[in-house]
């Protein structure tokens, strides 16, 4: 189920989540401090270690795009590639254009490198303008340091 070639640390797997899950993603979601209102565990994958889950990401299907988010590493695992295997796993298994919406530089340095491009507001899709709006609106108003980035098709 591993589609990149990063492995795995011993005893942990990759897989999608299930309804046991939820509790586990919500835990992750608040202590990282991220939106919790859209959360939907049919949409997460999730890393497994032992008997806990370490690591959760998920794919918000739209009608004309897909957003990646939702993405955190149990801080205790952090470093050790997680956040960087579930990204390129969803962009593998993304079906639509895909997107996500960065707080801060370092995300957008961590993006970057995974082949995630930095574009305008206007650029994203009807369907992702609409749900980015406040956070453009407090980049305009406020100097929020949003940026609103894509996965580029292969060409």
């Amino acid at each position: 189920m591993n589609c990149c070639d990063l492995p795995l640390p011993e005893g942990c797997i990759l897989r999608p989540a299930i309804a046991n899950d939820l509790w586990s993603i919500r835990r992750l979601v608040f202590g990282a401090k991220l939106d919790p209102t859209q959360i939907r565990w049919q949409q997460f994958w999730v890393i497994e270690c032992g008997v806990q889950v370490m690591a959760c990401a998920q794919l918000r299907n739209f009608a004309d795009a897909q957003e990646l988010g939702s993405l955190v590493v149990s801080p205790e695992w952090r470093g050790r590639g997680l956040g960087k295997l579930l990204t390129k796993h969803l962009v593998f298994q993304a079906t639509q254009p895909l997107y996500l919406e960065c707080l801060g530089k370092g995300l957008v340095n961590f993006y970057r490198p995974l082949g995630f491009v930095t574009i305008n507001f206007t650029e994203l899709p009807r369907s992702l303008q609409n749900k980015f709006r406040l956070s453009q609106l407090g980049k305009l108003i406020i100097r929020l340091p949003v940026t609103f980035m894509h996965y580029p098709p292969s060409t």
